[in-house]
């Protein structure tokens, strides 16, 4: 594999780090990229990487109890066809989010189906993100709240040991959103050189309860300790939410 697609792998590992959520299998001359991503999802993907990838696309393999056989299977060569679509580069990032993306809307479709609500009625969702780092913090907060005030999106960006933001808006808007954190150069390395958020993580994303329906408009605000961030979490009512995040953040 090229270095580039080398690079891809270490940064995978570096954000899927909890136990059993990354592996990395040699076979028959192909590496195997195991993800299991837990929570809702509850899916595990395999990304059979040929020798010579990315100049061939992989070849995928999902599998998840939350959904059905047939939209496993719908899953699957929708992932097929994307990978097929995109340049023959890195593009193992793109298909994972592609992955989730996929997933959360087929287990919406299935709520729907089985409560009887549409997704009419479940257009505003919640999304807490995980950034790398912050370090031109000026130029990143102007982006975040350009992009939010052009989403029509509520943003609250937690500062801290952990750098979270909290969105609200259109689940459509919000996808976007972070679509441009990965593809739109952000904030600057260790170097000083202008890098994308690559490394950011979606650790939930969910329709809203008329419970955490807040509009707050862009907010900025600095925690310094695990307590400090719960306070946050539980004036918007999503203390739920965080005890769900909560392993990751104290990882």
């Amino acid at each position: 594999m090229s270095d580039a697609a080398i690079e891809e792998v270490s940064v995978l590992s570096s954000i899927y780090c909890r136990d059993g959520e990354f592996q990395i299998v040699q076979q028959s001359g192909t590496l195997l990229v195991v993800l299991a991503l837990g929570g809702t999802l509850n899916v595990s993907a395999v990304f059979h990487l040929h020798p010579s990838y990315p100049s061939c696309p992989p070849h995928i393999s999902i599998s998840t109890t939350s959904l059905s056989k047939i939209q496993c299977h719908n899953i699957r060569q929708k992932l097929m066809t994307r990978a097929a679509e995109l340049p023959l580069e890195p593009m193992l990032l793109q298909l994972v989010e592609y992955l989730q993306q996929e997933c959360v809307e087929q287990t919406e479709d299935q709520t729907g189906e089985q409560d009887g609500t549409g997704k009419d009625n479940q257009q505003e969702w919640t999304a807490v993100l995980l950034l790398d780092h912050i370090r031109s913090r000026n130029r990143y907060i102007r982006l975040l709240e350009r992009w939010s005030q052009q989403l029509q999106l509520t943003c609250r960006l937690l500062l801290g040991p952990n750098p979270l933001i909290i969105l609200l808006g259109e689940r459509p808007n919000i996808k976007e959103f972070c679509h441009r954190l990965r593809t739109v150069k952000v904030d600057v390395d260790s170097s000083g050189k202008k890098c994308k958020e690559r490394m950011m993580k979606v650790l939930a994303e969910t329709p809203c309860s008329s419970l955490c329906q807040h509009r707050y408009g862009f907010v900025v605000k600095d925690y310094k300790s695990l307590s400090e961030l719960t306070a946050v979490f539980e004036e918007l009512n999503l203390a739920e939410l965080y005890q769900q995040m909560l392993p990751t953040l104290s990882g």
